[in-house]
């Protein structure tokens, strides 16, 4: 693996580079307190770890109890998790846009007050086409308070520790799932109907005040990227023009530029097949558990949390990793990781063979996710970075649609997952190329002189 450029640039002040203790008080207090940053990491960890409790790691829980219940097929109940990928996808670049222009707080409130209503709609359901209602309103409101509006906020906050800072906001995902149990015992104990309109007033309690502390850019509030002050006269040259280029704002792409490069697509391709495993897991990782290995939905909620701690320990290595070695190697390595366990998963004859996919699948998982905002923010900046993102997620979104559909499609007819595991396994592994060739593409030219400046000049 090979130094990233944020790495290098350090280089001149290595000599002097202080304690491990000391580089993290550093961070953590650049001016002498907390920078909000840190705050900003904490809090969108906790929504996260909220709406993946209650909402996106508990739906192969109710996946489980609807079957039960309705007897809807897998195909019925992967097409609502694919109709929402559409959703996420199509209305993306326009999230992204109501992100840059009206900043975090007000997008993520109103997403909260959707899904909030949308568990409460959830447990009302009578048929498949108000379930499908329901799971559209609380997918659009996981995507306006979630993960897209927690990411773009970030990325403008950090820049060296940017890697970082998104791999520990997304311990609450993994946190939120190590919980699912809670959520599994209340369905159980009380009934999903109960469960899911609790789930929705315990979204709005706990998402609307944390929301309403997210903030815009640093600079709206006096402040800098890492929180850091502005590089001293007798800096190193380096640092100096790389404070410069990052004033003016010629590092960063406009969404048009953006997707003139090479780098764009390969990194939306790549990111779409991770998703072919990732969204599939999700989805009907309980139901294979329960029906073809015979496991109960306890035991099935077990599983899900040993994924999830590996998870967990992957968004901190990862992070780590991703500030200090290429991303992309680190990101093909992970797609290596995540085929093998869907393998590992689709012909499991024994329980070791079951805790080896939860390892690899939840390692794989944690280590790659928050490269893939990090990477993006590395190669295009962050001025446009909700626009880039949300068009980005017009091509993401074709894996995580894809994905649980044909594993759904084909269990339907072939009575198990064995063959759809194994498609979305070799697709994955296919599309690890994406990452090898996403290459950073070159900055875009500084704004051009102006005319007085040139007749000098000549």
């Amino acid at each position: 693996m090979t130094v990233t450029d944020e790495t290098a640039s350090d280089r001149p002040q290595a000599a002097a580079r202080p304690g491990l203790r000391a580089s993290f008080d550093g961070a953590l207090r650049p001016r002498g307190r907390v920078f909000y940053g840190w705050w900003m990491v904490t809090i969108g960890a906790a929504v996260q770890g909220v709406i993946a409790l209650l909402f996106n790691q508990a739906f192969g829980a109710y996946a489980v109890v609807l079957r039960s219940e309705f007897g809807w097929s897998r195909s019925a109940l992967s097409a609502a998790f694919a109709m929402a990928g559409v959703e996420s996808g199509l209305v993306g670049p326009v999230v992204g846009w109501l992100l840059d222009r009206f900043g975090p707080r007000n997008v993520m409130i109103a997403g909260v007050l959707l899904l909030g209503g949308g568990l409460v709609g959830f447990g009302f359901i009578q048929d498949l086409l108000m379930f499908y209602v329901v799971y559209f309103i609380m997918s659009l409101g996981a995507t306006l308070s979630g993960f897209l509006a927690v990411t773009v906020a970030l990325v403008s906050w950090f820049s060296r520790h940017r890697a970082k800072a998104l791999g520990l906001t997304q311990i609450g995902f993994g946190i939120g799932g190590l919980l699912i149990p809670i959520t599994v015992y209340a369905i159980e104990r009380f009934g999903w109907r109960p469960t899911a309109i609790a789930s929705g007033v315990l979204i709005w309690l706990a998402g609307i005040p944390l929301a309403a502390l997210m903030r815009g850019r640093p600079e709206q509030y006096g402040d800098t990227p890492d929180g850091l002050p502005p590089a001293p006269t007798g800096a190193p040259r380096g640092v100096q023009a790389a404070r410069a280029v990052a004033a003016d704002g010629s590092e960063d792409f406009t969404t048009r530029q953006a997707m003139r490069t090479q780098g764009f697509w390969f990194i939306s391709l790549g990111h779409s097949a991770a998703l072919l495993i990732v969204s599939a897991v999700m989805v009907h990782l309980s139901l294979h558990l329960t029906e073809n290995l015979g496991y109960t939905l306890t035991q099935a909620s077990g599983f899900v949390a040993l994924m999830t701690a590996a998870q967990l320990l992957g968004t901190v290595v990862g992070g780590i990793l991703g500030d200090r070695f290429e991303k992309r190697i680190i990101a093909t390595v992970c797609m290596a990781m995540h085929a093998s366990a869907l393998l590992l998963l689709a012909f499991a004859t024994h329980w070791l063979m079951v805790v080896a996919f939860a390892v690899l699948h939840g390692w794989a998982w944690g280590t790659r996710g928050p490269l893939m905002q990090a990477i993006r923010a590395d190669y295009f900046g962050t001025m446009s970075f909700g626009k880039i993102m949300g068009v980005s997620l017009l091509i993401v979104t074709v894996g995580s649609t894809v994905g649980p559909v044909l594993a759904g499609v084909l269990a339907d007819r072939t009575g198990d997952y064995r063959a759809g595991f194994t498609v979305l396994a070799v697709g994955a592994l296919l599309g690890s190329g994406f990452f090898v060739g996403a290459r950073k593409p070159r900055p875009p030219q500084a704004p051009a002189q102006p005319s007085a400046a040139r007749a000098r000049a000549g």
